[in-house]
């Protein structure tokens, strides 16, 4: 029987979730809530689901399972009040914007027995599982490094108010790092240990989008953001993300194996094709996993989760997961600040590779 669902912050994302409902058979969103009471309203309108004020929809005995799509400020207060209500939750990332909050958060869930998981799911995608499969039959041998680049000249040349970007909770990232940070704990294991560096290259930003062109704002947070990130298994990893780039051809993330390498594409995709070169041979080879190039999964890591809760096991895109990945980038900005090494606090579990009827790794 399908969990219901209780979707909270009807922004932008909303929508797909939404739509990808449908496709998923082991949850059902019914209802929506949002500060902006017109905006939910709309939401329920086009979805024909629900709408409540916050506080009824935790409270709803109806609803099984919070789908919290706040803005990131937000995420620990909406999470630890579900967690209060016996809700499962499954958050968009980050899990917080603060490691502390992260550690609370799955501190409360255990004491209530309840499920935390959270995004990104695009590690479940083709691509990722695909790379994880190739891994686990030995195709590369063992990993030895990898390499993770998220290169762009920030936000305000497209959107009109870029200012939370560039505040506490937000830079390239905490932006964009749970994506890549995420493949590779999904694909080399959990991390032990950091080495940081960061800056702000420019105090002031000037947003170039049509709507508020020319206005300027102030920079709180590093926008030049590199790590140096050793892995339980032994092998090592360079990750990079920047809001001061203008054009860049690295690669998204690349696995080194002792016999060859696999060359991943832009992580917040599902299944666009990947390359694989082995020691000794010429030529790159693309392989596409199954499926639309194009398709968008995003609720695969849900509904994943809401089938653990049902049979009451391990979900794949999970709390403990998040946590892990929320402290790898707490401790890339904590090392540099304190111009030493960090050592990890927490470990994860590699999640299992998953096989559906979405997702095929078979060679």
């Amino acid at each position: 029987m399908a969990l219901k669902v209780g979707l909270i912050g009807c922004g932008n994302i909303s929508g797909i979730y939404l739509k990808n409902s449908q496709r998923f058979s082991a949850f059902d969103i019914v209802a929506c809530a949002d500060v902006n009471e017109a905006r939910a309203r709309e939401v329920a309108d086009s979805y024909g689901i629900e709408q409540m004020t916050t506080t009824d929809l935790l409270s709803s005995p109806k609803i099984d399972v919070i789908l919290n799509l706040t803005v990131p400020h937000a995420h620990a207060e909406v999470i630890l009040q579900a967690i209060e209500q016996k809700k499962h939750v499954y958050t968009e990332k980050p899990l917080s914007v603060s490691f502390e909050d992260g550690k609370r958060i799955l501190e409360a869930a255990k004491l209530k027995n309840v499920y935390v998981g959270s995004a990104p799911d695009t590690f479940l995608g083709g691509s990722i599982q695909l790379a994880g499969s190739l891994l686990e039959q030995g195709i590369i041998g063992k990993p030895v490094g990898a390499t993770a680049f998220m290169m762009s000249r920030g936000p305000e040349s497209w959107h009109p108010n870029p200012e939370f970007f560039y505040q506490v909770g937000g830079g390239p990232m905490y932006d964009m790092g749970p994506y890549y940070i995420t493949a590779l704990v999904s694909l080399l294991g959990s991390v032990k240990r950091i080495a940081g560096s960061t800056k702000i290259s420019f105090p002031t930003r000037m947003k170039t989008s049509e709507a508020n062109y020319g206005e300027t704002f102030k920079v709180d947070v590093p926008t030049h953001v590199s790590g140096m990130v050793d892995f339980a298994s032994g092998a090592t990893s360079t990750i990079t993300t920047s809001f001061d780039v203008a054009a860049s051809r690295t690669p998204f993330i690349e696995i080194y194996g002792e016999k060859g390498t696999i060359s991943l594409p832009d992580p917040n995709h599902f299944n666009q094709p990947l390359l694989l070169k082995v020691h000794g041979e010429k030529e790159w080879n693309e392989l596409k996993p199954a499926g639309d190039a194009d398709d968008n999964l995003r609720g695969i890591g849900l509904a994943d989760m809401v089938e653990a809760i049902q049979n009451e096991s391990e979900a794949r895109a999970s709390g403990q997961l998040a946590l892990h990945v929320l402290e790898v980038m707490h401790g890339i900005h904590q090392s540099s600040e304190q111009s030493r090494h960090y050592e990890m606090e927490t470990t994860c579990v590699k999640p299992l590779l998953l096989k559906s009827k979405y997702i095929n790794t078979e060679e």
